[in-house]
């Protein structure tokens, strides 16, 4: 038998192929962590004496607002559509002269790893109303499970359809004996792309699955980074769909080729593994996980619809895959250890974070299916080559059993898009505190790093009232928190480049909402005192 390097796989073109894709993925664009909300003014439930002109929302990272509503003390909801994006910063206007009472601005945002967000923050004018205005549940369980689904069809068209074509293409000689099962698989492919893209446009701009026909969901949908994942998917589907009605032979091989290297892709494109840093690791491996597990996941019904039809086919499908499928999961193990190690971070995140369980249950799942695959290739495998009846029907049973764990799998993995990972957590938690602080005279953004309670840097950025410069004589941070019974913390700062001044060896010993105040000494006769409220985490 001719080896599989020399004959089955020219691995010169597969080589340059790698090349050539590991290039267009550094390519792409890249994207950061899951965002965050990390200030706001007015601070979430503050009071205040007069309606605010301005609300601002500072995020961890740029996001593109889809929703803002400011529900009323009535319970009327308002749409505010008038608002700035500046970077991390959304400056919102809202109606003028707000009544008294109590007011809940909801939020709704998209990051750049395509996922969106959302949030309340609520403030009082004058005094607390007597109830705050209701506003209804955040989460729209329809909608999230329209989501899973979708991405389970999405999934069982990549692993099964896709997969499917290339391992018929490839171990079997293009026979068409698993056809049905895999147009099956691509056609739920095609439907779970398309709901996928419907069900993420609800998700973005927070509508209920009665909008799911409406032309601005599938608008705000395709604009995320999702939408180019959309667009992939449905070329790789498409292309496999070629590969099979171009019947057996070459051009159909590397035509089903195209289509996984396409579809592996398709995923790199989006989700929170692939917008993570740093990004010329974390894509391609995100890209050769999904093209290892299809190549392996694929050829689950082709192998067992050649053994369910016998002959000397099925044996040699069989030996093609054995010696193939020891590169797949040597890739697809170094692939899922790299993605693992840099989104879970720490090992206790495992079992202290819904994304680390899910990923337990499905290491669990991927177990049984490791050992079944083992016992297919070392009990049964010569046997079945052999032609042993009792080994063909015991090989059947465990890949169809295969079959159902991986579907198992699925579901689980289709999960995560719901449970930010570890490292998304961990990054928000060591987020800066940011507020704003100004006055007729002049104004400064501050930031202090980490934003929570212990060892901190305070940073500020003075400012003329018009946002110009401002070059201060001397800078002084002062904190305090009468809550918790702390008296004033001073600090002179530091000039650093530009117009900002810094304090270093501070420490802000409890969380909570701190009182901070900016001393400028703009000259000899005149002096600016800024004061605002910050809030700091545990």
């Amino acid at each position: 038998m001719t080896s599989l390097r020399t004959k089955f796989l020219p691995f010169s073109i597969l080589r340059q192929i790698a090349l050539a894709m590991l290039l267009w993925l550094g390519l792409a664009a890249t994207a950061s962590a899951h965002a965050s909300l990390n200030a706001t003014e007015p601070r979430d439930g503050s009071v205040m004496a007069v309606s605010p002109a301005v609300i601002r929302l500072t995020f961890s990272e740029p996001v593109s607002p889809t929703s803002l509503k400011l529900t009323l003390p009535d319970g009327r909801p308002v749409v505010l559509d008038a608002f700035v994006v500046k970077d991390k910063l959304v400056e919102v206007v809202p109606p003028a002269d707000l009544s008294n009472g109590t007011h809940v601005l909801s939020w709704r945002v998209v990051s750049q790893d395509g996922h969106p967000i959302g949030g309340s923050i609520i403030f009082s004018i004058g005094h607390p109303g007597a109830a705050s205005p209701r506003i209804g549940d955040g989460v729209d369980w329809q909608v999230r499970v329209g989501l899973w689904g979708g991405k389970i069809a999405l999934y069982v068209g990549l692993f099964f359809g896709i997969g499917g074509t290339f391992a018929a293409s490839w171990f079997a000689n293009g026979s068409r004996n698993a056809l049905q099962p895999i147009v099956t698989a691509l056609l739920a492919g095609f439907a779970g792309t398309m709901i996928s893209a419907g069900f993420q446009g609800l998700d973005t701009v927070g509508e209920p699955i009665g909008r799911i026909f409406d032309a601005e969901v599938w608008k705000a949908g395709f604009a995320t980074s999702f939408g180019r994942t959309v667009v992939f998917m449905f070329a790789a589907l498409a292309l496999a769909a070629l590969a099979l009605a171009s019947g057996p032979g070459r051009s159909a091989r590397w035509i089903s080729l195209s289509a996984l290297v396409t579809a592996a892709f398709a995923l790199s494109l989006s989700g929170h593994a692939s917008a993570a840093e740093p990004q010329w690791i974390m894509r391609p491996a995100v890209f050769l996980h999904v093209a290892a597990i299809s190549s392996w996941v694929g050829a689950l019904l082709p192998l067992a619809a050649e053994f369910r039809r016998g002959g000397s086919d099925a044996a040699i499908a069989l030996r093609r895959f054995s010696n193939f499928i020891p590169l797949s999961v040597a890739v697809l193990l170094i692939a899922g250890l790299i993605l693992t190690y840099i989104q879970v971070l720490k090992i206790e995140a495992l079992v202290t974070t819904s994304y680390g369980r899910v990923l337990l249950i499905k290491l669990g799942l991927l177990i049984l299916l490791f050992a079944l695959a083992c016992i297919n290739r070392w009990r049964l495998t010569n046997r079945a080559e052999r032609g042993e009846a009792a080994a063909v029907k015991q090989l059947i049973r465990s890949i169809v059993a295969e079959s159902l764990l991986v579907l198992f799998i699925l579901g689980v993995a289709a999960s995560w898009r719901f449970t930010p990972p570890p490292r998304s957590l961990i990054l928000e938690a060591s987020e800066p505190a940011i507020v704003h602080i100004h006055s007729a005279k002049g104004m400064a953004e501050m930031q202090v790093t980490p934003g929570n309670a212990g060892p901190v840097t305070a940073a500020a950025i003075i400012m003329k009232e018009d946002f110009s410069p401002l070059d201060p004589q001397e800078v002084s941070f002062v904190f305090s928190n009468p809550k918790a019974g702390i008296e004033p913390i001073r600090r002179k700062a530091d000039r650093q480049q530009g117009n900002t001044w810094s304090v270093t060896g501070l420490v802000l010993p409890v969380a909570g909402v701190w009182i901070v105040r900016v001393d400028v000494i703009v000259s000899d006769f005149e002096i600016m005192k800024l004061e605002g409220e910050v809030e700091i985490k545990p």
